[in-house]
């Protein structure tokens, strides 16, 4: 013990590998209370496992373990990669996972009952941005006479749907699908498509309590596949095109397969993307716990966004780990140092594409619930019409800026961030953006007031009757 103490004094192992190196010897347990220290507040579970799928915005978790802030906290975690989104889910329900790397709309969807039923809260935001909207090259050369070209010669950004509208209705003529791919009925990713198809006239679908495969009324054909999959599927002609998170895009750049179009951050600036989510149950149980955990993510976010992205080449190499993302580095470093490449070779400078903390990404805003829910109504899967205020209890009931905000004054009080990271006077609510594609205002107050104001969709008392909307 007195040589393994030496080493702790010396500081020259991480926490995490002295406490690995002595688990070979036993002596992990006893380590314990010399490598946490002192703390005010004891966490009620120390070990814990955290689930996560193989995307790029699940960085704060990997950094939150790899740079010790878990371990800062009292904490002793397992990362553990899952398959697809409902298996990740269905672990957290049941327990097999004390928490998780989730979609925005997973815990809404669960606690509204949209599928799987149960109260699970978000009590931050993972990260904001982070998605891409991806075609075969065969639609790309389709899409191209349609699209604008500047005065440099370049195609002109963003590629709005109108370029891929003669496509789809070119399919539809002669009766074949226009399949693409999203990954989870309540994912950004699937809100995203569709408000880009919708934006250009192109109607992605409705979903009934009758028929849960959004397919009903569309143009072009929405259905899942796991993030790790979509270039394998599309380059089998399975799907056209797909919308995912990186490096799944950028993927298909580097195989020949696809082009990327579009960013969601040109679909919706600064649009919430990931969140971290847990059982309200295990929240309730484990208070301290659920602290620490937001105390220690909030502070992998500001290394991710330290100093212009000073760290981000680090995390690259940390993310390529098969652990981890487990993809080539020079692909994931094409997203999350600042850049995108769109068609192979056309890189263009994309310095939000991944966002973790600042412009508040962490904090868990009610806007964001509700615009999701927005959506969730707008294509059918709440069948019927909700208040206002129906929307901003839902939102209260999942995320808990209540749990952040102890997280992020117990952070300043240590001296580990400061006042100005976050947003003290806010009521929960973003303010109102325009900072769409199609130009349309959100504000996530009068969420029937923004139904009203989109083209395509439900909107007021509409609901969807077998092959048919009707008031």
């Amino acid at each position: 013990m007195r040589d393994v103490m030496k080493t702790v004094r010396a500081a020259k192992l991480s926490r995490r590998r002295l406490l690995e190196a002595a688990a070979l010897g036993g002596l992990a347990a006893g380590l314990r209370p010399f490598v946490r220290g002192a703390r005010a507040t004891a966490v009620e579970k120390e070990d814990l496992k955290l689930g996560f799928i193989k995307l790029t915005d699940m960085a704060p978790l990997a950094v939150a373990k790899e740079m010790g802030f878990f371990e800062d906290e009292g904490l002793y975690v397992t990362l553990e990669a899952q398959a697809n989104w409902k298996v990740l889910l269905d672990r957290v329900i049941t327990g097999e996972l004390d928490g998780a790397h989730m979609l925005a709309g997973q815990p809404i969807g669960a606690t509204i009952g949209f599928g799987t039923k149960a109260h699970v809260i978000a009590p931050l935001s993972l990260d904001l941005n982070g998605n891409g909207i991806t075609v075969s090259k065969a639609v790309w050369e389709d899409m191209k006479p349609h699209i604008p070209v500047g005065a440099d010669g370049k195609l002109v950004h963003p590629i709005k749907a109108e370029a891929l509208k003669p496509v789809v209705d070119r399919y539809k003529a002669e009766g074949k699908p226009f399949n693409m791919g999203m990954v989870f009925p309540v994912s950004t990713h699937n809100y995203e498509l569709r408000y880009w198809l919708a934006s250009g006239g192109i109607h992605p679908g409705f979903y009934s309590p009758g028929d849960t495969s959004g397919q009903i009324m569309a143009d072009a054909l929405l259905s899942v596949t796991p993030p790790p999959q979509m270039p394998a599927t599309l380059e089998a002609g399975t799907i056209l095109g797909y919308c995912v998170g990186e490096p799944w895009n950028q993927q298909a750049v580097a195989k020949g397969i696809g082009v990327p179009v579009i960013t969601d951050t040109e679909i919706w600036k600064n649009n919430p993307e990931k969140v971290f989510g847990l059982i309200a149950a295990f929240a309730e149980a484990n208070p301290n716990t659920v602290v620490a955990l937001t105390k220690a993510l909030i502070r992998a976010g500001m290394w991710l966004d330290a100093e212009n992205n000073k760290n981000r080449a680090e995390a690259v190499k940390l993310l390529s780990q098969p652990d981890y993302v487990g993809a080539d580095s020079q692909v994931i470093a094409n997203s999350m140092t600042g850049t995108f490449e769109y068609e192979k070779g056309d890189k263009r400078t994309v310095p939000d594409f991944n966002v973790f903390f600042r412009n508040f990404a962490t904090y868990p805003f009610y806007s964001d619930a509700v615009w999701t829910l927005t959506q969730m109504r707008r294509w059918g899967q709440l069948a019927e019409a909700k208040t206002d205020a129906w929307y901003d209890e839902t939102a209260k009931s999942v995320y808990r800026p209540d749990i952040y905000r102890v997280a992020a004054k117990t952070l300043v009080a240590e001296g580990k961030a400061q006042q100005a990271d976050f947003p003290w006077e806010t009521d929960g609510y973003r303010a109102a953006t325009f900072e769409f594609i199609d130009g349309v205002g959100y504000d996530g107050r009068t969420p029937n007031a923004y139904l009203d104001k989109l083209l395509i969709g439900l909107k007021g008392s509409q609901r969807v009757d077998g092959a048919t909307v009707t008031n």
